[in-house]
């Protein structure tokens, strides 16, 4: 009788722990001060341990201008924003800290961040409210005591959000405001969650808007992004760890640089990636820009109902042999990786007159001698192009640029057909493809160059004078043309 109470109570207690309201935890608990000039690094981080240690909840920031250096996110614990909350980044440099340094694309030292969680599980960034980096600000104030040129300076500063090796994250309604470098970057993280997030973020250089790192298991969906620089960046900047099984829907994107971007920085696979619906516009760079230069493998990816409106060249596809590291004593060198099983369909889009590329042109797609870019459909696509393009730049040589950084302009100062330029290709499949042009244009409308196994299906071209031909093969094997 005996065991039998205790085990009744045993019980009980047990349904009362799993029961029990999670923690919330108001920030001015450890004096927090809401006058956007008092640091409140230590209290913000206070608040959070606390509901860490207590088995986790939700720290809130009410309403009011919450000034902070780093802070560190910890296991089940939620940053809930209440309306006209603002978590503002501190403009001295020296209130942040690197927990995870690595280098970039460029070759900067980076990784300082005012939000980061590192090795954590189920946590959250959720509500009305917004963080902002202040980045203007704090560049400002950086240049008085750093005399390094801007392209080595600016990787000192600090990201907004940085997400390193977590598992179980959620982001959603929250708003992200000027950072100071990159606006939010997920590195090696599992099971993502990003929903309903706004993100305004340039005035500096390398506004990103978000960077997908090496994750797996991600969902992005109704985000609105303007950004200085890439707006949706998936990167690998280690080996060890793929992009993989995402997907992207209801997105709308502005970028001084490229709207939806795969592989600046590609060590590891990208793979098993679908991004759908979304509305790219007033976009200085590439709308879809599909990269592979370190190693990666760059496969079944399928993208699909796009508008551009006002994007400079809406898209390039690029294997390349640059071959960097960008963890530097944790990863090494890798050989040429592959660029294949891309499919890319219902894409309308509006080119902008003034480009990367004088005249402009719409498809850039080009592997490296001997790598060849394979099986790509680019399916039911329409683009509106300025024209404008003579018979001699229709002779222009277009560099191969093997190792060097992937971009459009690495490419020109033009290329030779107005409409799609292919290079070392197989497997190109070309299906109702559209293109109009506002004003003549003397280059062939489509040009490739060594490729194998080319089906032309389908195609609308605008009329154009004294053009010798719309359509240029050179050293090409089967082709079908219907």
């Amino acid at each position: 009788m005996k065991k039998a109470v205790i085990g009744i109570a045993f019980l009980i207690s047990m349904i009362w722990v799993q029961a029990a309201p999670p923690v919330i935890i108001d920030i001015t608990r450890y004096g927090a001060v809401a006058d956007g000039k008092t640091i409140n690094t230590a209290a913000i981080q206070k608040a959070i341990d606390e509901c860490h240690q207590k088995g986790g909840g939700k720290v809130v920031f009410p309403a009011g201008s919450w000034l902070s250096g780093t802070i560190v996110l910890k296991d089940q614990v939620t940053l809930q924003f209440d309306k006209d909350a603002r978590l503002l980044g501190s403009t001295d440099i020296n209130d942040y800290q690197n927990i995870d340094p690595f280098t970039d694309g460029l070759g900067v030292d980076v990784g300082w961040a005012l939000l980061v969680a590192v090795d954590a599980k189920n946590i959250g960034i959720e509500g009305d409210g917004a963080i902002d980096g202040q980045g203007a600000k704090l560049k400002e104030q950086q240049i008085t005591t750093d005399t390094r040129p801007e392209s080595q300076r600016w990787g000192r500063r600090p990201f907004l959000v940085r997400i390193v090796r977590c598992e179980n994250v959620t982001v959603k309604g929250i708003t992200l405001n000027y950072a100071a470098a990159w606006t939010s970057h997920y590195f090696q993280s599992k099971k993502i969650t990003i929903e309903n997030v706004k993100i305004v973020s340039h005035g500096v250089a390398h506004n990103d808007g978000i960077d997908i790192d090496g994750c797996q298991d991600v969902r992005i969906k109704n985000c609105d992004i303007v950004s200085g620089d890439d707006a949706l960046c998936f990167k690998t900047t280690a080996s060890t760890m793929a992009c993989s099984n995402i997907v992207v829907s209801g997105m709308r994107l502005k970028s001084n640089q490229g709207a939806i971007k795969m592989g600046t920085e590609s060590m590891a696979p990208f793979e098993n990636i679908t991004i759908t619906g979304c509305y790219i516009y007033d976009t200085n760079n590439g709308g879809i820009k599909l990269l592979t230069v370190d190693g990666a493998h760059l496969r079944n990816v399928n993208i699909s109902d796009i508008t551009m409106v006002n994007v400079k060249t809406p898209m390039l596809l690029r294997l390349g042999s640059r071959l960097s590291v960008f963890r530097k004593g944790k990863d090494s060198q890798q050989p040429t990786g592959t660029l294949e099983n891309i499919v890319i369909k219902n894409v309308k889009a509006s080119a902008a007159a003034n480009s990367q590329l004088t005249p402009p042109t719409g498809i850039l797609i080009t592997g490296v001698p001997g790598h060849y870019i394979t099986n790509v459909t680019l399916e039911n696509i329409e683009i509106s192009l300025a024209g404008g393009g003579t018979a001699e730049n229709a002779q222009q040589q277009v560099p191969e640029a093997i190792d060097k950084y992937p971009e459009v302009k690495t490419f020109g100062p033009l290329v030779p057909a107005y409409g799609i330029w292919a290079r070392h290709v197989k497997g190109l499949k070309l299906v109702n493809i559209t293109l109009n042009l506002a004003n003549k244009d003397e280059r062939p409308a489509l040009i490739c160059e060594d490729g194998q196994d080319i089906e032309l299906n389908g195609r609308k071209i605008s009329e154009t004078t004294k053009a010798p031909t719309t359509i240029h093969l050179e050293n090409i094997t089967n082709t079908l043309t219907r």
